[in-house]
């Protein structure tokens, strides 16, 4: 199949800007070059944030009701490129296009117009004192946003921090990762079309650490920091915050588990599980990749969640409508995670998967891997333990609710978990219990952007979504008003 070629550049200023140095864009599904990427250096990064310093002393100022229309047109946009944003979701991800034409892209533009809203219609406090006095309250835009995003869901990871940071007065620098660089540079070019005022959002392209990624939250001017990554970056990013006072906002890993209770419909189960276990290629922090399972069904669930697993993911051209399990994102990531595979046949039995299926040319030489189940793994097993970030699940049996929650909470992640079972009171038990931002009850992936959103422990700092979004992206200000 032939593929596009792109010319990927940065957007600064309202400007598309090739800059001195490029990089390679490989296509997951094949390993084959089809883009060439500019690399920012300090000089781009810098005009960046410059810009966007500019850019605020006018956006910034202006009403939410002002920028509300600016942002719709942008959403719009989204849904109107909504063909070309799939492809290259798959283009940038190795994900399978029928994936990305369920929900992806519709949640990208959602994100963007949901924001524009609610800058618009939230409202504040007012404190009147016995002496006549009133205290009132201002949210204020803080300032310039510097948006770090993942390679694994970019479009809506990126949208879900642009809409609030956008919406609510802010300036963005944007760096997408190295990997997913075209989703970024086409959402420029849509916030061109949409009239986006130069310098509001502006995309740098290029690396993390000793890079684009650690000169943009290193700049004196970036005053919000909003990264989506592992844990091991965000850790780098807080001590440099340290010393800039920017305020941070971090989603970082997860190892989230999947409780089956024995009072569960199995049928339903099976189904949320295949999600939770390898949407995306199991690429997802908030994957449910450890799956426990209530001693009394454990042996029945497993052999219908492999069975159903088999029939349901056939891993293929990515373009493909009828392939449901694409490429890992890169060759590096795909033996990282091939890695804890031998830590899996070690430490307990591969019972399904656990190799590279056996593709056509020129897919052969993709990134694939075929889903994968692990079980009698110890709980203190690395595969247990550490995020594995691909199409790779952990299974075992528990005996009590109890057991349940000590197996759960044993990690040093919490971003999120899925407890299923047929019995209300247990659900509530349980979900509050367990240590995570997010517990879903009998569903997965069900998003609400009211509600608070990130991780406890290892799994971030702060909450995004809602008032959530408003406390990190609004500085408050409060005004003493005289009765004279």
């Amino acid at each position: 199949m032939e593929h596009p070629f792109f010319e990927i550049t940065h957007y600064i200023n309202g400007a598309f800007v090739n800059g001195g140095r490029t990089f390679e864009k490989l296509y997951p599904a094949t390993n084959e070059v089809i883009g060439s990427v500019a690399e920012a250096q300090a000089d781009e990064v810098d005009r960046a944030v410059q810009a966007a310093k500019e850019a605020f002393k006018t956006w910034g100022r202006m009403s939410a009701k002002e920028r509300r229309p600016i942002l719709h047109r942008f959403a719009q946009g989204i849904r109107d490129h909504f063909a070309e944003l799939a492809r290259i979701e798959t283009y940038d991800v190795g994900r399978p296009l029928s994936e990305n034409s369920i929900h992806y892209i519709e949640r990208a533009a959602h994100n963007i117009e949901f924001f524009a809203d609610f800058a618009v219609m939230h409202g504040s406090e007012a404190y009147p004192m016995d002496n006549g006095y009133i205290n009132y309250v201002l949210r204020q835009p803080v300032g310039v946003a510097a948006l770090i995003t993942p390679w694994n869901i970019p479009l809506l990871l990126e949208t879900w921090k642009l809409g609030p940071a956008l919406g609510f007065g802010n300036t963005v620098v944007l760096k997408p990762a190295e990997t997913t660089p075209i989703g970024a540079w086409k959402l420029a070019q849509i916030a061109d079309e949409a009239g986006v005022p130069p310098g509001v959002f502006n995309v740098i392209q290029g690396f993390g650490p000793d890079s684009a990624g650690a000169l943009l939250t290193q700049h004196p001017d970036v005053k919000l920091i909003s990264f989506t990554g592992e844990t091991v970056t965000g850790k780098a990013i807080l001590r440099t915050a340290s010393d800039t006072m920017a305020r941070v906002s971090f989603e970082l890993g997860g190892k989230g588990a999947n409780i089956i209770f024995d009072d569960v419909d199995m049928e339903r189960a099976i189904k949320v599980s295949l999600r939770s276990s390898f949407l995306n290629q199991g690429e997802v922090c908030l994957a449910g990749s450890r799956i426990l399972v209530q001693r009394g069904i454990y042996n029945e669930f497993l052999e219908r969640f492999a069975d159903a697993t088999t029939a349901h993911y056939r891993p293929g051209d990515p373009m493909d409508m009828n392939t449901t399990l694409g490429a890992l994102n890169s060759r590096e990531h795909l033996e990282r995670v091939e890695r804890f595979l031998e830590i899996g046949r070690k430490d307990g039995n591969i019972v399904l998967g656990g190799d590279r299926p056996d593709l056509p040319a020129p897919f052969d030489k993709g990134n694939f891997l075929n889903t994968t189940i692990i079980t009698e793994a110890n709980a203190d097993s690395d595969v247990c333990k550490l995020e594995i970030f691909g199409p790779v699940v952990t299974m075992m049996p528990f005996d009590d609710e109890d057991e349940a929650i000590h197996i759960a909470n044993d990690v040093e992640y919490g971003l999120s978990a899925v407890v299923q079972t047929g019995n209300v009171g247990r659900a509530v038990r349980v979900s509050s219990q367990i240590d995570a931002g997010t517990v879903w009850v009998n569903d997965y992936f069900v998003r609400d952007l009211r509600v608070p959103f990130g991780g406890m422990k290892a799994s971030g700092i702060g909450r995004e979504g809602g008032h959530y979004s408003m406390e990190f992206y609004t500085e408050m200000k409060n005004v003493c008003l005289a009765n004279q």
